[in-house]
């Protein structure tokens, strides 16, 4: 659907975050002719992605009232996908070959996406819209516009009103914890993913490790390198699952989900072993947390639902002044991020028309239905999977946007299966030079690149 002519209109415009999603976001919103402010509690743009050996004094988060440590990265963690799928469409996240402290490699570590991030606010001027140090308290409607509260080293300002507000931020703060039955009375020590950083504090423990994804398998690995043992509890696994895993120090079993906890500090397994553990290191995923937003109870998170959302975008009813950017799951985080931030941008300047109330409502209603009908649970709602190209392809036509492109698409298809198959070696092997030439060519065709692709990929990896 191309975009509607309509008359273009500049609005005030809050963003929420300075992470992936909210320097892009201030771009497109800016490039649109819109005045932005960023706000972000953090002292330097990163988000997520900004490293700190700090964690929460909480270790499993469940006290609302504890200081929030804004990271969840530890420090040995390196992307699960290429870079190249990974970047802004036209702004690539290819190496620097004139920094040689620069990470090259096609599976970079944390530090190289923080620098991408950086580099690319610099090439974009985005800094200059940023207050940094700056927490937003409170967000709420007033007669068609939006108050903001924050505030800055302790003191609240004064508060602000705006057009618009765009949400870039709450979706890794709030751990998810594995509810598991016996767990009060177990004796051992629990932590998230969230507060995890080196394997050090597990030296020769018994540690059990739930969850065995991205982060989950990252950690695991990690943990063996210095811990006694370490068990894996997997939900996708079959309820007999037992399996040793020799990489890297024949330390590690692969088992089914946890049955039940003891005060004697036993776990048993679905699979009927029973292990008797130090620690617990739930990587369970995060929950959806916006706290500083007052919306008259028309918003709620149900179930790690956020509703009522169209498209994981826009409230119906307050829509267009409040929007969200990047609340669903997918591979192509960056690539959703610019994309939704040029639909929202375009759609509050005017040039693009959004449905009415209703017609968004209808279409949730449908949605939710459908995602019912094929038993899909409810907290899955924001998990794409392998329709994450459709929607961003709909998304991209309402703003005139080009659809994904199939190396883009291909990489992230191709990396899951590797990390699925080869979770040991996935980074270093791998068996798709040809999107990642696809890529490259793609780059050097658009003028994005100022050398010839042949150089990186005959170059090494």
């Amino acid at each position: 659907m191309a975009p509607a002519r309509n008359p273009i209109s500049s609005k005030h415009v809050a963003v929420i975050g300075a992470g992936a999603a909210g320097l892009v976001a201030a771009r497109e919103l800016r490039r649109e002719g819109h005045t932005v402010v960023v706000l972000d509690r953090e002292k330097q743009v990163g988000g997520l992605w900004v490293y700190t050996p700090k964690v929460e004094s909480d270790p499993l988060g469940l006290d609302p009232t504890r200081p929030i440590v804004h990271s969840s990265v530890y420090e040995s963690l390196r992307t699960n996908l290429p870079r190249e799928c990974m970047g802004y469409k036209d702004y690539p996240f290819v190496p620097r070959s004139d920094d040689p402290s620069r990470d090259s490699r096609r599976y970079p570590s944390h530090k190289e996406v923080l620098a991408y991030l950086q580099d690319f606010a610099t090439e974009f001027n985005i800094e200059e819209m940023i207050r940094f140090e700056t927490e937003v308290v409170r967000v709420e409607p007033v007669n068609g516009k939006w108050r903001i509260q924050s505030k800055t080293a302790g003191s609240f300002t004064d508060d602000e009103i705006f057009d618009a507000v765009v949400v870039c931020c709450g979706h890794f703060t709030e751990p998810n914890i594995a509810q598991i039955p016996g767990i009060e009375s177990w004796p051992g020590r629990q932590t998230h993913s969230h507060s995890y950083r080196v394997p050090d504090p597990f030296k020769d423990e018994v540690v059990v490790v739930i969850g065995n994804f991205a982060s989950g398998a990252d950690i695991s690995r990690d943990i063996s390198k210095v811990a006694k043992e370490v068990h894996i509890a997997c939900r996708a696994s079959g309820p007999d699952t037992f399996e040793k895993r020799p990489v890297p120090n024949n330390n590690l079993w692969m088992h089914s989900e946890i049955d039940t906890a003891h005060e004697d500090g036993t776990i048993v397994f679905k699979n009927g072993k029973v292990v008797q553990a130090d620690t617990i290191v739930h990587c369970t995923g995060y929950k959806y947390y916006f706290p500083f937003l007052e919306t008259n109870n028309y918003m709620r998170v149900d179930d790690n639902r956020v509703e009522p959302l169209y498209k994981h975008i826009f409230p119906p009813a307050l829509a267009p002044g409040l929007s969200f950017i990047g609340l669903p799951a997918m591979g192509l985080q960056f690539y959703m991020f610019e994309v939704q931030s040029k639909w929202v941008s375009a759609v509050l300047s005017g040039r693009v028309k959004h449905p009415s109330v209703d017609e968004m409502m209808e279409d949730l209603k449908l949605s939710y239905e459908t995602q019912e009908a094929l038993g899909i649970p409810k907290r899955y709602t924001h998990k794409l999977g392998k329709s994450q190209c459709e929607y961003l392809n709909w998304i991209a036509d309402q703003c005139g946007f080009p659809h994904v492109e199939h190396w883009r698409d291909q990489e992230v298809t191709r990396g899951y299966k590797r990390l699925g198959d080869q979770p040991e070696t996935f980074r270093d092997e791998w068996d798709d030079d040809d999107l990642m030439e696809e890529a490259y060519e793609d780059f050097a065709r658009q003028n994005l690149i100022s050398f010839h692709p042949s150089r990186f990929l005959e170059s090494g990896r």
